[in-house]
């Protein structure tokens, strides 16, 4: 009997190590949003010019817009923010649970609402779509299948990463600037560091070129990932390099993170492709 259950435990490590990879590294992500936010509260005043008076002229729907100026209250606002700030350390103590996961998601769309259906782009992206995986594996878990519920909300996590990498590879290798390594100069030159000095090495066309097609190619093989998680686990970390040097140079700190929380979902789903398929 204990060599069974032994053995069992060994079985489901890998899963539980990246349930709980996965909730500790997104509530970190939603505590460094969430602080952002409410770091912004003057600028999101009455008075102020990202004010809800100037953009609830979006919503057409007149009961809805009702709701969204009662929510949208600075004071409710910030309130709905410190609630959020509250649920990513209960994610991060006790795990995720449909209640909390719900109430993050919900907020989640309010937010979405609120700054026009993107703050910060693909960081955005990527929260929306850890919180669907989370979702969904809390509401097939509902309904008494907790192990098929974390299967469906990593497959679902763990696709869409892979899919946004590929894209954004496929859309540079159509793009003439990226194939002739000029549009990393381009960038770089509009980055908080830039304009790049003269003799910067980034001004050499052959290490532009390179980089560039390096970059190309990784994001455009990303699906192959999924043959070995030991694979899976070097596209994780040149993702983890190059996310780290978007926040180096531009400075958007959440695309670091946003990115993180779902190399648990693609590292346990190679393991699992892996071991049927290969």
């Amino acid at each position: 009997m204990l060599s069974v259950t032994f053995l069992q435990a060994l079985i489901e490590a890998p899963t539980l190590m990246a349930i709980r990879a996965t909730e500790l590294v997104f509530a970190w992500s939603l505590t460094i949003q969430t602080l952002e936010y409410l770091r912004m509260g003057q600028y999101t005043a009455n008075d102020a010019f990202w004010s809800w008076q100037l953009q609830r002229a979006d919503i057409p729907n007149a009961p809805v817009r009702a709701l969204l100026d009662v929510l949208f209250k600075p004071h409710m606002h910030q309130l709905h923010l410190l609630l959020r700030l509250c649920a990513a350390a209960l994610l991060a103590v006790q795990g995720a649970s449909l209640p909390l996961i719900g109430f993050l998601f919900v907020g989640n769309l309010l937010i979405l609402i609120r700054w026009r259906g993107a703050f910060n782009g693909g960081s955005d992206f990527l929260t929306l779509v850890v919180l669907t995986g989370l979702l969904i594996s809390q509401v097939v878990g509902a309904f008494g299948n907790v192990q098929l519920g974390w299967q469906a909300g990593f497959w679902y996590i763990a696709i869409q990463a892979i899919t946004s990498y590929f894209m954004s590879g496929a859309v540079k290798l159509l793009r003439r600037e990226w194939r002739n390594g000029s549009a990393m100069t381009i960038f770089l030159n509009g980055a908080i560091y830039g304009p790049l000095s003269a003799t910067h090495p980034l001004r050499n066309k052959w290490l532009t070129l390179m980089g560039s097609w390096g970059f190309i190619v990784w994001e455009i093989l990303f699906p192959i990932s999924l043959l070995d998680p030991r694979l899976a686990a070097v596209f994780c970390a040149v993702a983890a390099l190059f996310h780290f040097l978007v926040f180096w140079f531009f400075g958007l700190n959440r695309f670091f993170w946003a990115w993180m929380c779902s190399f648990p979902a693609i590292i346990w789903c190679s393991a699992q492709f892996s071991a049927r398929f290969v």
